[in-house]
């Protein structure tokens, strides 16, 4: 059976409706609204009255453009993706996966909660939240718009009651207050706009749900200078070598770079309707975890 033959497609979601139910027992990648795969330009500025943030592969890119490029950056590196991630953090992003997942066993472990996992990529999060919630545990979805990133997935979880969705993340195909958590690990950086992507995960969040954002970050002091000689210099020859293709890891210290601070990524999220909102970093403040409530 090849990767096309086990991707079902459905049909968009209505308002109010909870989305295709999956076949227990298997994970399988549905591919959700065309319409949702476009990214239509948003005005220049944001609530905040700042110029709109968001990821760009070239400076001189559109928003469109810009998802576009990302999406097509994460694809051409699908194959090799999970093996540089190890490698290049020394195994430490399985901590912080199971660090982040393990903060929301109280949701996790509920048999009526829905999660959803967004920019999941291959579905390491994915699977981290699925360890934690165990068996007769939350529902839980992985939702990204790089289609060979879901494959990958797919045959890493197969046997597993998991839902695969290929979705934007600036346009959900997913009715309003559909989940009690979503989570995004290292994944939200690359949206082409910051704040429409935190309105899109508070407009499917329920009452009172929550959101983790696991991203990098910038430490400071002696710990902040090694790493960023390691991540501006060695990384990305690393990461180039292995993957035969320099761009993806000579952006990712670019995107890092311009994703916002703490204090301004807070702001942004209460712009966005949280109500309350707070940062936890993880390993000296290479990376950590962004949290909300609706």
């Amino acid at each position: 059976m090849t990767e096309r033959n086990q991707i079902s497609r459905s049909s968009t979601p209505t308002a109010g409706a909870p989305g295709t139910p999956m076949e227990q027992g298997r994970s399988e990648l549905t591919p959700e609204a065309k319409a949702a795969l476009s990214h239509p330009n948003k005005p220049d500025t944001g609530s905040l009255g700042t110029p709109t943030l968001g990821a760009r592969v070239d400076p001189e890119q559109d928003q469109t453009a810009a998802a576009d490029a990302v999406r097509d950056m994460f694809s051409s590196i699908a194959p090799r993706y999970d093996l540089l991630n190890h490698v290049l953090s020394l195994n430490v992003d399985r901590y912080w996966w199971w660090r982040t997942a393990r903060r929301f066993r109280h949701i996790l472990r509920r048999g009526d909660a829905h999660v959803l996992d967004l920019c999941c990529g291959t579905g390491d999060m994915t699977l981290a939240l699925y360890r934690q919630a165990g068996v007769g545990g939350a529902s839980i979805v992985g939702a990204d718009f790089a289609h060979p990133m879901l494959c990958r997935a797919v045959r890493k979880s197969v046997g597993l009651p998991l839902q695969w969705v290929e979705a934007d993340a600036l346009q959900m195909p997913f009715a309003d207050c559909r989940f009690h958590l979503v989570t995004s690990a290292f994944g939200f950086r690359n949206l082409a706009n910051y704040e429409a992507g935190l309105r899109e995960i508070h407009r499917v969040l329920a009452a009172d749900g929550e959101v983790a954002i696991l991203d990098f970050g910038e430490p400071r002091g002696l710990p902040g200078k090694l790493y960023r000689f390691y991540f501006r210099r060695v990384l990305p020859a690393i990461g180039s070598l292995i993957s035969g293709t320099r761009g993806p890891y000579a952006y990712l210290p670019a995107s890092v770079a311009r994703f916002p601070q703490p204090q301004e990524m807070l702001a942004l999220m209460k712009a966005s309707g949280f109500r309350e909102a707070a940062y936890t970093p993880y390993t000296f403040g290479v990376a950590g975890v962004y949290w909300g409530r609706k």
